[in-house]
């Protein structure tokens, strides 16, 4: 399995020494990580601006400006796949740490064994409770979760992968790449399928999401959105 991990901690020292961790981890289990690390909760919101499928979240608590906590609050405000761990000095932030549904804290110096073990729950929770499209586009592959994809557009060969975090233009069949969605996912017109979760609004002919787009629907095709996303939620 492919996973996109960070690690966020101001300590340089610390930084290299978990992201080493998270290697031998990775490669002891099989997995593909690509790992990238970052000196600051700054840095790493600057990239998560244009990137939202990070799979794992290693955050040291304490950091200048904006600690681990803030930045874990900012994340799930859009964001509640993403699994968050802290890694910190000190137990007294514990409680906090609910609020953003971490899954576990790390006390420094982390173990092998101890981070071994938290990555592989980790792991098991995105398997269990998060389906992805496998999406292949400028000789590059990456792994969506569904969650984080908007809506699904055909044009011509090509079929537009659109997400909270940008689009994905790959060689697909329409058809294809519908059949690889879940049950919350629904063909709305000929060439577009959109996820009900991310509705917010049912129009004569199109549907307003989340992020302000609208996307068209065939006629009569309001009322059956309206019921489905009744049954589904």
């Amino acid at each position: 399995m492919n996973y996109k991990i960070s690690v966020i901690d101001d300590n340089s020292s610390d930084t290299e020494y978990v992201a080493a961790l998270v290697t031998r981890w990775a490669e002891s289990a099989g997995h593909v990580a690509g790992i990238s690390v970052f000196p600051s909760a700054e840095a790493f919101l600057f990239r998560y601006e244009d990137e939202k499928d990070f799979d794992i979240l290693l955050l040291d608590v304490e950091m200048g400006e904006m600690n681990g906590i803030d930045l874990a609050k900012r994340i799930r405000q859009g964001n509640d796949a993403v699994q968050i761990v802290f890694i910190t000095g000190y137990p007294d932030f514990i409680a906090e740490g609910y609020e953003v549904a971490a899954l576990h804290y790390l006390l420094k110096p982390v173990s092998y064994e101890k981070l071994h073990e938290v990555l592989d729950k980790a792991a098991a929770n995105i398997a269990k409770s998060e389906k992805r499209l496998c999406v292949t586009y400028d000789r590059r592959t990456d792994f969506v979760p569904l969650s984080q994809i908007l809506y699904i557009e055909a044009q011509k060969q090509y079929v537009i992968v659109h997400t909270f975090g940008g689009t994905y233009r790959m060689k697909q069949s329409f058809a294809e790449t519908v059949d690889e969605l879940d049950e919350f996912f629904l063909k709305c017109q000929r060439s577009f399928c959109v996820n009900l979760c991310h509705i917010t609004r049912i129009k004569g002919s199109s549907v307003v999401l989340k992020n302000g787009e609208e996307v068209p629907i065939s006629r009569g095709m309001a009322e059956k959105i309206g019921k489905e996303m009744i049954r589904l939620f």
